[in-house]
């Protein structure tokens, strides 16, 4: 997974795939947060990767027009961390995901 720091340019694009336009969402998959540590990115590494290793974490990493990247943010409310990971999926592969994981968050 590749590392972002900017998180406001999420929305839909079309590219052209087998010849036909292919309509490409970009959407937060999974997030978690961390307390006040010296090093978040070190901390973040074994929530990263459970959820890499996960059932919905390998459905994403093979469905992803991209490799999916990670943000991490400020959390001003616990003074800590709030870490997103961000997808590209196919519209069709969106459709799956939302449906057996989103919970609406």
């Amino acid at each position: 997974m590749k590392y972002s720091s900017n998180l406001s340019n999420l929305k839909n694009q079309f590219n052209i795939v087998d010849d036909k336009i292919v309509e490409i969402k970009e959407v937060i998959v999974h997030t978690f947060t961390l307390g006040d540590v010296e090093d978040p990115d070190l901390y973040a590494a074994e929530p990263l990767w459970k959820w890499q290793e996960s059932e919905q974490g390998q459905w994403i990493m093979q469905h992803a027009v991209d490799q999916p990247i990670w943000h991490r943010m400020v959390d001003q409310v616990s003074y800590g961390y709030k870490y997103k990971i961000t997808a590209r999926l196919q519209a069709r592969d969106y459709t799956y995901w939302a449906l057996k994981w989103n919970t609406g968050s």
